[in-house]
């Protein structure tokens, strides 16, 4: 018989888009909540009172009265090898890339070291209440082995995969067109799928690809429709530049990865600061995703991300959220919101608590296309969960003792939350992370 779980406390979860509707009314909350969990997977979840009676007596409740309960947080644009180079000081996205992210990447030539990071990384994933990210990896194929291997240790769902880059790049950096099909193809086969990990096809951004390699990249994603792929565009204005040089027969940066073949549902383009109106509207038309990344944006000065344009009603773009790391100095999701509440402001937009959570969790799950497993709290979803802690610093218990409201406290969380507020992190039913002691049982 298998044994079942559960959890109690007050939660949240999203009914409806909170850009759509009123954003308080799309998110359901119980304010003493069960959800119960049955080899990695929610079976129940409501209110107490209704489904107290229904547990065996030998079910394990792990109660968490003074929290919020919630989906696991959703990153869609990382970077795990740049984790030893996070916080590295002033430069922009070309500099910055040959001066810091190249060197430490060569690294990863070395599968003891690309298994040491990885695992420093998913455990650091794991602390600030992340249960899924997109992921890039290296150039090198043990890079993608390494992270694998701990993500199906943990049980995480994760994308990812070998960075694609044939050009403009080192030359211990850099495959050839065929090898990157040829290494990409044998990973998909040995890790797409495989328990909860998905394989991205992954061009680092059109100025380090051939178009020879970004088309058999397009060839390699049709060959199955449930591959995901990741990339960067339109971050900053001399990369544009260049892109146009680069590319002189086509018509726009976005145009040079359709070309090839590259988007469609389950691409994930990276940034965006710069897209406009046409772009949008062909982002919308082929249903890829855009991964804002404002605090990434704002610490090389590549621009601000317009959110509510791309989200515009008529020709609505997908759009998760992502650190970035490492030019993003944070890995909590908590201090992106934040960062990406200051950046709609600065466009004369106001971002609600509830909409961000939405983009870090269900709304992420959508636009990834994985909203049948992640990103929401009901029955037949994994049971990925993070468990937020308003008052975990003293600042945030003095402000939630103030809050008037639930959108006040969660207005609170978004602004003054880190790693300290997620008291515990839960995956595949499993919780593989408790910030302090042991939680009341």
């Amino acid at each position: 018989m298998i044994k079942r779980t559960a959890i109690r406390g007050p939660v949240i979860t999203f009914q409806a888009d909170p850009f759509s509707t009123d954003p308080m009314s799309a998110l359901r909350y119980e304010a003493d909540g069960l959800i119960v969990i049955e080899d990695g997977r929610i079976v129940a979840f409501d209110a107490w009172e209704i489904l107290a009676g229904t547990l065996s007596e030998d079910t394990e409740v792990t109660h968490y009265p003074d929290m919020l309960i919630s989906a696991g947080m959703i990153d869609t644009h990382i970077h795990y090898p740049q984790l030893p180079m996070v916080a590295s000081y002033g430069e922009q996205l070309l500099e910055w890339l040959n001066r810091y992210v190249f060197p430490v990447e060569a690294r990863y030539a070395d599968i003891g070291f690309a298994r040491s990071v990885a695992r420093s990384f998913l455990s650091e994933l794991m602390r600030v209440g992340t249960t899924t990210a997109a992921v890039f990896c290296t150039v090198h194929p043990q890079s993608v082995d390494a992270f694998f291997e701990e993500s199906e240790r943990l049980g995480t769902c994760m994308i990812a995969g070998k960075v694609l880059m044939d050009r403009n790049a080192p030359d211990n950096l850099r495959d050839t067109a065929q090898q990157g099909y040829d290494e990409s193809s044998t990973l998909i086969d040995r890790w797409h799928n495989k328990g909860r990990q998905l394989y991205a096809i992954t061009p680092r951004f059109a100025p380090t690809s051939t178009e020879r390699q970004l088309e058999l990249a397009g060839s390699l994603l049709k060959t199955r429709d449930d591959l995901f792929m990741h990339t960067h565009l339109l971050e900053n204005r001399a990369e544009i530049e260049w892109v146009r040089e680069l590319f002189p027969a086509r018509s726009s940066y976005l145009d040079v990865y359709d070309h090839a073949g590259l988007l469609r549902p389950r691409a994930i383009l990276a940034h965006a600061v710069h897209a406009d109106e046409q772009d949008f509207q062909r982002c919308h038309d082929t249903g890829c995703m855009i991964a804002h990344c404002p605090g990434s944006n704002q610490f090389l000065g590549s621009g601000s991300f317009p959110l509510f344009n791309a989200l515009k009603a008529d020709r609505r773009v997908r759009v998760g959220v992502g650190s970035d790391i490492g030019a993003g100095p944070a890995l909590s999701l908590l201090q992106v919101l934040s960062d990406g509440y200051k950046v709609a402001q600065g466009l004369g937009t106001s971002l609600h608590p509830a909409q961000a959570l939405w983009l870090a969790t269900a709304g992420g799950a959508e636009a990834l296309g994985l909203e049948d497993r992640i990103g929401s709290i009901r029955s037949g979803m994994h049971a990925d969960l993070c468990i937020f802690d308003p008052a975990a610093t003293p600042l945030g218990r003095i402000r939630s003792q103030t809050a008037e409201s639930l959108s006040d406290l969660l207005f609170a969380l978004v602004m003054l939350g880190d790693d300290r507020s997620i008291a515990a992190t839960w995956v595949n039913g499993r919780c593989v992370h408790r910030r302090d002691a042991s939680p009341s049982v």
